[in-house]
């Protein structure tokens, strides 16, 4: 197989990225944090307080988007009536910086009307925030005035419920998965001017894709509508695939988990499943390592020292031993089908949309540290979080909450 050097400048840029991400991990500049793993620099105290502190609250309008964090500057995704707007704030106080806002058509039909805002979270690199709308619209600005380097609605159609899955800035591109179920694709844009540089023909679901570097290859691992894929980051190529058909009503909307060569992927009628992805001669193959019954619905788990933390479809808290799959422990928690969770090291925050975050310890047996109520009920968003700081977006405001 021949190798070009552009693919092999493509794979070291993502490459960078990741180490860069670590070096900047007081930030959360995308979608469950700087590792893209739900893993936070948080400062845990030792005993949690009573109450956490409201630094400020800032109405912001409604959606699913999560807040991101880079550097003094807090971003965060919003629709406000007919327009969808990114907003840049200041971090100590919530005051607006700038703001960009474009119309957006009517979102209908149950259950999406109700989530009629965007549910897809930005991301920020190389001065640049990149946004993409419940209707599928692509945008990238100027991170730091706000104005508009490009934006992309060529690739028409959404999912049934529309557009849910963040796009990933890795290596100079913007990789993200658009268009509908049947027809759409996995597309890589230059981050600097828009050009598209790959296509992956692969319809999208909800969940976001992740970057990954297994058998020294770096690509790009997404769940689609129908499949787990393992995407070239250097051109697209499809490496390796299983089948994942949502079963009765169930979405395809948890993001997969990277550990090392182990690839963790959940979703309602199938449990959860851990494969080894290897290389044999030029191709990829993905072999069963474990499967378990503990399914999620739309929440991600997060994974810390081997043991693998989420909220069921059941609506129960668990843990999961990483390696054999086994149950440690679960928790009767009414989470609703969804909890975002957040891995603070000493700690692991669950918050499901009632807006009362729970903060579990670590551990073989389920002990919970505290229990606080952040947001108002319609809390999707997973929070973001950096030092003693969990910013939190709720039906309509975003909220910084202080640990003190």
């Amino acid at each position: 197989m021949k190798v070009t050097k552009q693919a092999c400048l493509a794979a070291a840029g993502v490459a960078a990225v990741l180490i860069v991400g670590q070096i900047l991990a007081q930030d959360w500049p995308q979608w469950r944090g700087p590792g893209r793993d739900g893993k936070a620099a948080f400062k845990a105290p030792e005993a949690w307080p009573k109450v956490l502190a409201e630094k400020w609250r800032v109405k912001v309008g409604a959606g699913d988007s999560s807040p991101i964090l880079v550097g003094d500057k807090v971003y965060i995704f919003a629709r406000l009536g007919d327009e969808e707007v990114t907003w840049c704030l200041n971090a100590a106080d919530g005051k607006e910086v700038w703001s960009d806002k474009y119309a957006v058509p009517a979102i209908s039909g149950p259950p999406a009307r109700e989530h009629g805002g965007p549910r897809a979270t930005p991301a920020v690199a190389g001065g640049k925030i990149v946004t993409l709308s419940v209707s599928g619209t692509l945008s990238c600005l100027d991170a730091t005035k706000g104005t508009v380097a490009w934006r992309k609605d060529e690739i028409k159609g959404t999912p049934q419920f529309f557009t849910a899955s963040s796009p990933l800035i890795a290596g100079g591109l913007v990789i993200a998965q658009l268009g509908g179920e049947d027809g759409g694709a996995i597309v890589a844009y230059d981050l600097a001017d828009g050009k598209e540089k790959w296509r992956c023909p692969e319809g999208p679901a909800y969940a976001s894709p992740v970057p990954a570097s297994i058998e020294g290859v770096t690509q790009v691992v997404a769940m689609t509508s129908k499949k787990v894929v393992g995407v070239s980051a250097a051109d697209g190529k499809l490496l390796w695939e299983l089948p994942f058909v949502p079963v009765g009503r169930a979405y395809n909307a948890a993001t997969p988990i990277v550990d090392g060569s182990t690839v963790i992927f959940a979703g309602q009628g199938h449990g959860t499943k851990a494969v080894k992805i290897e290389k044999k001669g030029d191709a990829f193959a993905a072999s069963e390592v474990w499967s378990s019954p503990v399914a999620v619905a739309f929440s991600t788990p997060v994974l810390k020292d081997g043991m693998l933390y989420g909220g069921s479809d059941k609506g129960d808290l668990f843990c999961l031993d990483a390696k054999t799959g086994q149950t440690v422990w679960t928790q009767a928690a009414k989470l609703g089908g969804y909890a975002a969770m957040v891995h603070l090291g000493s700690a692991i925050l669950a918050l499901p949309n009632s807006g009362e975050m729970v903060v579990v310890k670590p551990g073989k047996e389920y002990a919970e540290l505290g229990r606080y109520k952040v947001g108002e009920s319609g809390t999707f968003a997973c929070p973001a979080a950096s030092g003693n700081r969990i910013f939190v977006k709720d039906k309509e405001s975003l909220v910084l909450w202080a640990v003190e």
